[in-house]
């Protein structure tokens, strides 16, 4: 089974919220939306859910177009930001609605349930009400609800972004696992890239209702098809290099990419792609940003750059005017193309 959406167009008037968008989803694959807001993530997700009137284009799931078919008949499960949990029921009762609405007959609810809470790591809490729960233990409801009439296809959209930052990493560590373990099919929204890239199989890139790149995870973060995409996925310079047998020579040093043809080419550097090192290019601390797990540096290394951003272990002792030296880590170097004019 598999989702399949061919040119598809959304307008608002004469605005193009999604232009002429292609993807495929496969059997068990977890494909993931990723973009800025405003990219046309949600219209996407919407239009495919039916929720969305198209301008142009298809929306097939295993051949059969689904234009006709109204929302509730398309067999989609359905994840909101918020969980859109109904606060006067308890979790069993919020559940169960799921499986009423796909016409589950009423004696195999309270086992599906049952099963279902377990599932998403929230045994023993049918009769809670929800407005008992955390903001972590809505959104399993949601999923456990959305997941509740085995929906051939489920859809995400942004259903991390309400938590706060440690609690959001857990669940999508968690969500992560569920959807892999059940081999569920899904379609996810969010502008998280760490979000996108823990629960994906693969990603496409949005930027102004179109998709610019899509791909495996691995080849979109270390091959971004342009500097727009690159600097969305967190590249904060770009460098020129020399590639000769995986070695890649440029201003900042040499780096090792084995995968890198021979020839000209073109670096995406995100901060950790230049850390603090004994040996490297020189250059001088102009700003300190202390974050969890590393310190933030901007570095003014002299010649063509003006500044370029690096960082240094969570106990380095650096202030402004420091100087300090530079190498190169492949982990957070991205390839480009090199355009020949």
């Amino acid at each position: 089974m598999s989702l399949s959406v061919r040119d598809l167009t959304v307008n608002y008037g004469p605005f193009a919220a999604v232009k002429e968008a292609a993807l495929d989803i496969a059997d068990g694959e977890v494909l993931a939306l990723l973009g800025p807001s405003g990219s046309g993530k949600s219209t996407l997700l919407r239009a495919i859910t039916g929720l969305e009137p198209l301008t142009a284009g298809t929306v097939r799931w295993d051949g059969e177009d689904l234009a006709r078919v109204p929302v509730h008949r398309r067999g989609f499960g359905l994840v909101f930001q918020d969980g859109q949990l109904f606060p006067h029921k308890d979790v069993a009762s919020n559940i169960a609605f799921g499986l009423r609405m796909h016409d589950v007959p009423r004696a195999e609810h309270a086992e599906r349930v049952r099963a279902l809470l377990d599932l998403v790591g929230l045994s023993g809490y049918e009769r809670r009400r929800v407005t008992e729960l955390s903001g972590g233990q809505a959104q399993r409801v949601a999923l456990a609800r959305a997941l509740a009439p085995e929906p051939r296809l489920l859809l995400l959209d942004e259903p991390l972004s309400g938590l706060d930052a440690g609690l959001r990493e857990q669940l999508a560590i968690d969500l992560a696992a569920l959807l892999r373990r059940s081999k569920i099919t899904a379609l996810l929204v969010t502008h998280d890239q760490e979000e996108a890239f823990t629960l994906a199989d693969r990603v496409a890139v949005l930027d102004g209702g179109e998709i610019r790149q899509e791909g495996a995870v691995r080849r979109v973060w270390r091959q971004p098809v342009d500097e727009g995409v690159a600097r969305f996925l967190g590249v904060t310079t770009f460098v020129d290099g020399e590639a000769s047998g995986g070695t890649v020579r440029t201003v900042l040093g040499d780096v090792m990419l084995p995968d890198v043809k021979d020839g000209a080419v073109r670096l995406g550097l995100r901060p950790h792609g230049l850390r603090v090192s004994e040996t490297g290019v020189e250059g001088e601390v102009t700003a300190v940003v202390h974050r969890r797990e590393h310190v933030r540096l901007v570095i003014a290394p002299g010649g063509d750059l003006s500044t370029v951003d690096a960082v240094a272990p969570v106990t380095a002792d650096l202030r402004p005017g420091d100087t300090v030296r530079l190498a190169l880590d492949p982990d957070g170097v991205a390839q480009l193309p090199r355009f020949v004019l």
